[in-house]
């Protein structure tokens, strides 16, 4: 076991958790934190946000801290 367990900023990534945010057609659906978009259940349409800022940006560390697979499509969902 490593004394290093990650950074408080990469917990959201790390241990993903569910948050709320309204479609443009007026419904609250679920997103996961590590998500930028999910389809709304009610019409079916795309609905986006930004992520917020984390160390993940850069940090040189965050490959080994979060894993390459989360990390990759963390980079990928950011731009």
């Amino acid at each position: 076991m490593s004394f290093f367990d990650g950074c408080p900023g990469s917990k959201r990534i790390k241990e993903p958790f569910p948050e709320n945010i309204r479609c443009a057609c007026g419904k609250e659906i679920e997103i996961w934190s590590d998500e930028t978009e999910t389809a709304c259940l009610y019409c079916k349409k795309k609905v986006s946000r930004n992520m917020p800022q984390s160390c993940l940006d850069w940090c040189s560390m965050a490959k080994d801290c979060i894993g390459q697979e989360k990390y990759k499509k963390y980079k990928k969902q950011k731009k």
